[in-house]
């Protein structure tokens, strides 16, 4: 997918989540999310879209000093829903008027303006899930989005360390973890080393790993996320259990 494509899908999550939670009750409870309420989700969402949409306006060119940002949360909650949609259309103002392939300063591996476009798309769209898993819907993710949300996931996670302490403990000597997509394309190699791990974007071929996750495209986003089990029904493992366990237990974002 594309910085366009992204931004469009953006702007369908946001739509969908904002139809998701209006009329909702904002007290209801987020069993994905421990501690949050509907209304706490929300409102979480359209901070990181606010977030976001202020470092692409300036374009930052260096980590910030300051998370600080004006909200401007409505008055009451049950003005939040709307607050959300206002958030996103601005942040479409703001794709709109930007060079997406500009150099610009993220936390992740993509030096450029379209990294926030593209973590703001899946930030916005596991949170649509929870708030459809709250209300007692089942979700529906597209395939394309789950499988450039996996990408996305494992391409950066290794630079998530600052707001993922735990991921520092994925390391092993020369281990390797495979996602396997059982719905169409869609293979991810990672290799975790006694320093670093990361994903493996050279190799030649399938191969073999050490330990396998096979589901579908979005089945294996939603785990990724910490919002499915492996030990689940849903995915088939093969190989080293305790090197999967390993993963899943360091790896929450």
């Amino acid at each position: 997918m594309n910085p366009a494509q992204h931004g469009a899908a953006v702007a369908t999550e946001t739509a969908e989540f904002v139809a998701t939670v209006a009329g909702a009750d904002l007290a209801t409870p987020v069993p994905s999310c421990p501690g949050w309420t509907l209304g706490d989700l929300t409102q979480h969402v359209g901070s990181v879209h606010r977030w976001f949409t202020e470092l692409l306006r300036r374009r930052v060119q260096q980590a910030p000093t300051s998370r600080e940002v004006d909200l401007r949360l409505p008055e009451q909650p049950d003005g939040l829903p709307e607050w959300l949609a206002a958030s996103a259309s601005e942040a479409q103002e703001v794709f709109a008027s930007t060079d997406l392939d500009a150099p610009m300063w993220a936390w992740g591996v993509d030096q450029h303006a379209r990294f926030w476009v593209r973590r703001m798309l899946f930030e916005t769209l596991v949170h649509r899930v929870d708030a459809q898993l709250a209300l007692g819907l089942s979700p529906h993710i597209d395939r394309d989005l789950a499988v450039d949300g996996v990408d996305e996931f494992l391409t950066n996670l290794p630079y998530a360390f600052p707001f993922a302490p735990q991921t520092a403990q994925l390391r092993a000597p020369d281990r390797t973890i495979r996602f396997t997509s059982t719905d169409g394309d869609g293979d991810w190699l990672v290799a975790l080393r006694p320093d670093r791990f990361a994903l493996v974007a050279d190799r030649v071929g399938p191969g073999t790993a050490d330990a396998e996750v096979r589901g579908s495209a979005a089945d294996l986003l939603l785990l990724l996320y910490g919002r499915q089990d492996h030990r689940g029904d849903t995915f088939h493992l093969l190989g080293d259990r305790e090197l999967l366990a390993h993963w899943f237990t360091h790896s929450a974002f």
